[in-house]
């Protein structure tokens, strides 16, 4: 990509004012437990939470088993989401399709963007997701599978307050 002379693209505004830099790095080793395990054989890492990212992302590694069902379509309006495939095959949903992702690919999903996800294969695989803004997304991760069996409107009020608006939701006879 070459940019020209004039005109170069522009940095945002600094948010840090200091002249000398700090020490404030967090460091979380390759053989950190999950935050997360389910009954399923699945797992999610927190490499990066809203709070420890002072809201600008959050970064977690999702490992699903094999034949995990993910999520189905939904969007979200305060942020946008982002998958890396690091082993093994997700099916991604962009929208408009259902595409195979395998390590090294990638989706990015802007504000208001359809998509879904799950694990068809018979063999687990990981993933990074971020999402941008931060969010607190961790309640969600640890108790949408309670709220789930409950359903409802519960479900519904549940995946709302965490920005999580699934087409199932609003469809006609939908509770």
């Amino acid at each position: 990509m070459s940019y020209p002379d004039a005109g170069h693209p522009e940095y945002p505004e600094p948010r840090y004012l200091g002249d000398r830099g700090e020490v404030n790095a967090v460091f979380r080793p390759a053989g950190t437990p999950p935050d997360i395990s389910s009954p399923g054989g699945g797992s999610t890492h927190y490499l990066a939470t809203n709070e420890s990212t002072g809201g600008e992302f959050g970064l977690y590694k999702v490992d699903l088993a094999a034949r995990a069902a993910g999520a189905r379509t939904h969007f979200h309006k305060a942020m946008s989401e982002s998958f890396y495939v690091l082993s093994g095959e997700l099916e991604l949903y962009n929208g408009e399709a259902w595409v195979t992702g395998r390590a090294g690919d990638f989706l990015y999903v802007p504000v208001g963007g359809l998509h879904a996800f799950k694990n068809v294969t018979d063999e687990p695989m990981s993933m990074l997701m971020l999402f941008s803004p931060g969010a607190p997304r961790e309640e969600y991760f640890e108790r949408v599978a309670e709220v789930s069996q409950r359903g409802g409107e519960e479900l519904k009020r549940f995946r709302i307050r965490h920005d999580s608006y699934f087409t199932e939701d609003f469809e006609p006879g939908a509770e």
